[in-house]
């Protein structure tokens, strides 16, 4: 049993390794009013793999999430360096930041159900981007939905407030709002944290199907989610990338840096 995993997480590596490259990121550095938060990290995300981003509490995981969705516009002090390219464009070109964001869906820690109905939480993005009529926006919306694995549970009350929504149904309805957009790239940040086991574990396999369509960046402080779900893993440590890896190499202890080691074992963190 133990070689067939390692045979498969091996056939894994050599899929991804060979993907082509989705997110280039050169020397990137990030600071908050002159403090930074994040120096000289260089790293790619290649295409339809999960990629887990592990490291304890202000190690610049979350500010790392901020620099590829542009949220720097809209934070006060925060200044970003270096290069970000997505599919060959460099993000901090575009001149329709909102065009790029449709492109990124982002899914933040604490589930946020807008003040509207289920249905309406997913169909605003479409409806945005001019899609009006009910005819073409009901398949959205059941579509969505489904990915998310929540179209069973909401299917006879969409009209109800997503608010009132468990937190779990609350998460699950953020990332379906998320995939309204038809996003290439799904940015991930510690979706679980309010979330109980069960439906943690029910949107994992959810996001091992999403990868099949689209890139998935996955921020994360439980060190054993990012062994299940990414295909390859970067450790942050106060402010450092310290290394990248396939995530089946870093868990059986083939790293560069000890500090990699000692995270990944528990003896910090």
């Amino acid at each position: 049993m133990v070689e067939a995993d390692r045979s498969s997480a091996a056939e894994t590596d050599e899929v991804v390794s060979t993907a082509p490259v989705k997110v280039d990121v050169r020397n990137l550095t990030i600071s908050y009013s002159g403090k930074t938060a994040l120096r000289d990290v260089t790293l790619d995300i290649r295409q339809n793999e999960i990629f887990g981003i592990i490291g304890p509490a202000n190690s610049g995981k979350t500010s790392f999430l901020r620099a590829l969705n542009r949220m720097d516009l809209f934070i006060p002090g925060m200044k970003v360096d270096g290069s970000i390219v997505l599919d060959g464009r460099e993000v901090r070109k575009w001149r329709n930041v909102y065009a790029l964001r449709r492109r990124i869906g982002v899914v933040f820690p604490l589930p946020v159900g807008l003040p509207m109905s289920v249905y309406d939480n997913v169909a605003l993005a479409p409806r945005l981007a001019g899609i009006k009529k009910r005819a073409r926006l009901d398949p959205i919306v059941e579509r969505c939905l489904q990915r998310a694995a929540l179209w069973d549970e909401v299917k006879d009350r969409l009209d109800s407030l997503g608010s009132l929504l468990s937190g779990g149904q609350q998460q699950r309805l953020t990332i379906a709002r998320a995939l309204s957009q038809e996003p290439d790239l799904l940015l991930l940040d510690e979706f679980s944290i309010a979330v109980d086991p069960v439906t943690t574990m029910r949107i994992e396999e959810v996001l091992k199907e999403l990868k099949q369509e689209l890139t998935i960046v996955l921020v994360t402080n439980l060190v054993q989610q990012a062994r299940r779900l990414a295909d390859r893993t970067a450790f942050f440590l106060t402010g450092e990338l310290v290394e990248v890896a396939a995530t089946s190499a870093l868990f059986s202890g083939e790293v560069n840096d000890e500090r990699t080691r000692a995270y990944v074992e528990g003896r910090f963190g």
